[in-house]
């Protein structure tokens, strides 16, 4: 018999050798009737495959994160299915599950595919579904696996052969499909019910231009039509509030080839959005006892090789800049923790001055490779709302706590409510990608997830996320669509504090190691404007957008009496501008919707004659029907600031 730990705690004993799907089964019909893979010690795996040792136990459904990646996984073997049905001869790269559906990346040798067979595809894929395949898995041997993809003629399966040894090659069969891969799988087609292919794309083999591009095509499945039916809605609605359509709109920001891929350049409205929210932090950050600082752009290599992240990124960063001084090598900084470890280096401390809290909205540049850039939320040239704290290991916690309370506190003012905290921890058994011992790793790891549970924090475990010098606590943040976004991050290290020799004098006169936090609430500021933008379709909060009233005279005879307006408005900290263009006052009003100001103040002879303005909120229109939509009516002066200072409070 074996014990099996289920997630609220409870232990049930089974045979040795018991399945998952067995296990649900024993609990409730229903439960296995939607269970698609299990979680077993921390790792997905199939729900057929028996489990032969004391374990801990999830069964993941499809409203987990495991559970639809698995369900996309499979669905691709089910595209590869169709494809080789329908055009004999395919060779087959990945096939990979994504954050949205799935893609497979294939060779189909002198055809050419294009939207137009998509429908021929997904009826195929339907069709093949309705069989009820089971997903089988089998292990199987190096030589084997060479000889069945040499006989089938499909070298980029024996390329991906290549690096795989005895023990670690399995096969998966569905129906007359048979694929090289690790898994897991659901247990058959049957729950594939609703098939959506997005689109198809050119992609190089392993990524490397230099080898063939294969075709990448994209699809995305569902349990149920309805759920494919609201997945499309909701991409309609994204490509409404896409962060680089409104960018340009509203004016935010730009890219320019000339100055380089993934470095944004921040236009004056976006640069007023911007330095809103990093005053809003730095008050913040001053109430909580954080001291400024400003470090530089860059920096000389060795500083990177103390920390350790030239060894990890080195390669795939911006390559050393030379200078004239032979031997001397600079970096573009890639990261402000060194930095901010060389100050508190910079003279002996005191317990007494713990903890030190220093904090910078500092740029870093990393050379993110072309595919991967999009708008502001994937640069190569970001600013950190980055934070260092050294504290004494008793001071850990509550330091800790300090700093999740500061990060959901900004998530909840940027409207920001619905997100889950993930506790991102070290692969469970491969540790060649961090830095430092075993047992301060889990000092680390146990110091997060201890003080998650003070606080009654809901948290999840992702393994195998973990910063290569520490663990991490991730707020995965979903926005006004449901899509989740990584924003704040808060990390523990002991590690850095280790490579830089840092030191502070106790209480009894020896020195002493200080523990380090990292944090950042908005993550970058590039990325959480990207997505909040998204996430208010571009109607700021109005204490942050960048401009809050338009003052619309209907002539040019008005002008003057709309300038000042504006300066009356300007003494109470009401930011705008006039738009005095010859155009008529309906365009003024079009354009001004489209550019989402929040306020038109129309000024005209009546609103001159008696000392008001006319007041209309953003969303009503110019159209017939949208008439008085947004017509507040007529406001003196006075009323409108008392008005709008209550909305801000």
């Amino acid at each position: 018999m074996i014990n099996i730990t289920f997630p609220d705690g409870n232990i049930r004993q089974y045979e040795s050798g018991t399945s998952a799907l067995d296990i649900a089964k024993s609990i409730s019909m229903g439960l296995a009737n939607k269970v698609l893979v299990a979680k077993v010690n921390g790792e997905v795996r199939d729900l057929m495959r028996p489990i032969d040792t004391d374990a801990s136990l999830e069964l993941l459904t499809w409203d987990s994160e495991d559970g639809k990646k698995t369900y996309w996984h499979s669905s691709a073997h089910l595209l590869a299915e169709a494809l080789e049905a329908l055009y004999p001869g395919t060779k087959f790269g990945i096939g990979p599950a994504i954050d949205a559906g799935f893609y497979y990346d294939v060779d189909m040798g002198e055809k050419s595919l294009s939207t137009n067979d998509f429908a021929k595809i997904e009826e195929k894929m339907l069709e093949l579904a309705r069989k009820k395949s089971q997903y089988t898995r089998k292990e199987v041997s190096k030589a084997d696996a060479i000889q069945y993809f040499t006989e089938k003629g499909d070298e980029y399966k024996l390329e991906l052969l290549e690096g795989l040894n005895d023990g670690d090659i399995t096969f998966y069969t569905q129906g007359d499909f048979t694929d090289l891969c690790r898994g897991p799988h659901i247990p058959n087609t049957e729950g594939i019910k609703a098939i959506k292919l997005m689109k198809v794309a050119g992609a190089y083999w392993r990524g490397d231009e230099s080898r063939k591009q294969m075709t990448r095509i994209y699809g995305i499945t569902f349990p149920k039509a309805q759920d494919l039916k609201d997945h499309l809605t909701m991409i309609e609605e994204a490509l409404k509030r896409d962060h680089r359509k409104l960018g340009q709109e509203l004016e935010l920001f730009m890219f320019s080839e000339k100055v380089g891929a993934g470095l944004p350049i921040w236009l004056p409205r976006g640069t007023a959005l911007r330095s809103r929210l990093e005053d809003f932090l730095k008050k913040e950050q001053i109430k909580r006892g954080y001291q400024p600082v400003i470090t530089p752009h860059i920096a000389n290599k060795k500083l990177y090789e103390t920390s350790g992240h030239w060894a990890k990124y080195g390669a795939d960063s911006f390559q050393p800049i030379q200078t004239p001084r032979e031997g001397e090598v600079f970096l573009l900084k890639p990261m402000n923790c060194p930095h901010h470890c060389e100050i508190y280096g910079h003279r002996p401390r005191s317990y007494k001055e713990l903890p030190l809290r220093i904090a910078e909205f500092g740029t870093v540049y990393r050379y993110e490779q072309a595919g991967e850039l999009h708008g502001l939320t994937r640069v190569r040239g970001f600013t950190q709302d980055d934070a260092h704290l050294f504290c004494t290991p008793d001071q850990l916690e509550s330091e800790f706590i300090g700093v999740v309370e500061l990060t959901t506190y900004v998530l909840k003012k940027m409207g920001f409510e619905n997100y889950t905290a993930q506790i991102s921890l070290r692969h469970q058994t491969d540790r060649s990608k961090y830095i430092g011992s075993e047992e301060l790793w889990e000092q680390a790891e146990n110091a997060i997830i201890e003080a998650t549970k003070k606080i009654g924090l809901k948290t999840t475990i992702e393994y195998d996320e973990a910063a290569f010098y520490g663990p991490k606590l991730d707020f995965m943040v979903k926005d006004a669509l449901g899509r989740s976004w990584q924003l704040g991050t808060v990390q523990v290290d002991y590690n850095l504090p280790n490579r830089f020799e840092l030191e502070y004098i106790g209480a009894d006169n020896q020195p002493h190691r200080p523990v380090m936090i990292h944090r950042a609430p908005f993550g970058s500021m590039e990325r959480f404007i990207g997505v909040l933008t998204e996430h208010c379709a571009g109607k700021f909060p109005l204490w942050m957008t960048p401009d809050q009233v338009a003052i619309l005279p209907i002539s040019d005879r008005f002008s003057d009496y709309a300038n000042g307006v504006l300066d009356q408005l300007a003494e109470h900290d009401i930011r705008g501008f006039v738009d005095e263009r010859a155009e008529k006052i309906g365009r003024k009003i079009r354009d001004t919707e489209l550019k989402r100001v929040p306020f038109m103040l129309i000024v005209g002879e009546k609103e001159v004659a008696e000392g008001r303005i006319s007041v209309r909120k953003q969303g009503g229109g110019d159209k017939e029907e949208d008439k008085g939509k947004g017509d507040m009516g007529s406001m003196t002066i006075a009323e409108f600031v008392a008005y709008f200072k209550n909305l801000i409070q």
